[in-house]
């Protein structure tokens, strides 16, 4: 396991960035500091992560109540159970008190741009997700509209693999499939019209669902800079890898430092600097607010 300094309890389980406490009827879910790339947790962490994206999911939750029900109960310290209490001002600001829910095993990534993964298809097959596209798109495109392109859910230390939404189908069924097809692209919308407005375009993003009670609710983590690609929107080109508020900068100096052999090397201090300005900067734009470190 990952070191943490919740030391006298032991996580159920962690993932890349979040270590997970059951509860018994709820869990605690904790955004630690750790950052993950090209599926390796780096051995750097990056200062406040944890806290940016639990305070921006945690907005966003409520951006979007209207749209879709989430598993968020508390983020608030006094609500914390007896036994993290010593903790608290560690965990102030990074973690969540939520619902237990039955996840969904696809990831649900709805793309804006044309970027990433979904370039290097389109540009291969003029297609995205076996979706075929206008030809004559370009790096970094606005997508005619929105596609709904899920995704497996990899163990971890495993690769998220593109699939058809046939292939959703067959995981979850054709009801529900049908349903996180459109709940994704609503709240794509509504988010990415959101962050425009106040200087962010959200090429792309991944959520996650689950069902309490026989209702589908958004949980996990929304709309990060771990979770999407950010670009300001006053820099936006046509034709070129854009400038981003999210982990494409640490992809960019791995990339240029590291043939992905072997383990991860160690980012420089300025690099580690930088990314956290990065994560900031996204999080006071979209929210207006202070984070809370």
């Amino acid at each position: 396991m990952f070191p943490s300094p919740i030391t006298t309890i032991q996580p159920t389980s962690q993932g890349k960035v979040r270590d997970l406490y059951d509860l018994g009827d709820q869990l605690l879910l904790v955004a630690t500091d750790r950052i993950s790339a090209f599926d390796y947790i780096l051995p750097d962490e990056i200062p406040n992560k944890g806290r940016v994206l639990t305070q921006l999911s945690a907005f966003w939750f409520e951006l979007l109540d209207g749209v879709v029900e989430n598993h968020l109960i508390s983020t608030d310290v006094a609500d914390l159970p007896e036994a993290f209490q010593p903790f608290a001002d560690w965990l102030r600001g990074r973690f969540m008190l939520v619902r237990k829910a039955e996840m969904f095993p696809v990831e649900c990534i709805v793309r804006g741009y044309l970027a990433g993964s979904g370039l290097a298809e389109y540009e291969r097959t003029g297609t995205v997700c076996a979706i075929t596209l206008p030809e004559g798109l370009q790096n970094s495109s606005k997508l005619p509209q929105p596609l709904f392109t899920p995704s497996t859910k990899a163990d971890l230390g495993g690769h998220d693999e593109n699939i058809s939404f046939s292939q959703c189908v067959d995981l979850v069924g054709e009801e529900a499939a049908q349903a996180l097809d459109r709940l994704s692209t609503q709240i794509y919308s509504t988010a990415a019209e959101y962050a425009r407005e106040r200087g962010i375009i959200i090429a792309d993003t991944k959520f996650e669902f689950g069902t309490i009670e026989g209702t589908i609710v958004l949980g996990d983590e929304v709309l990060t800079p771990d979770s999407s690609r950010f670009w300001p929107a006053d820099q936006y080109q046509v034709g070129q890898s854009q400038p981003s508020f999210d982990k494409q900068y640490v992809r960019d100096w791995l990339s240029a430092n590291w043939d992905k052999q072997g383990e991860p090397p160690s980012m420089p201090a300025d690099v580690i600097k930088r990314t956290a300005e990065k994560y900031e900067q996204a999080f006071t734009m979209i929210t207006g607010r202070t984070l809370i470190a």
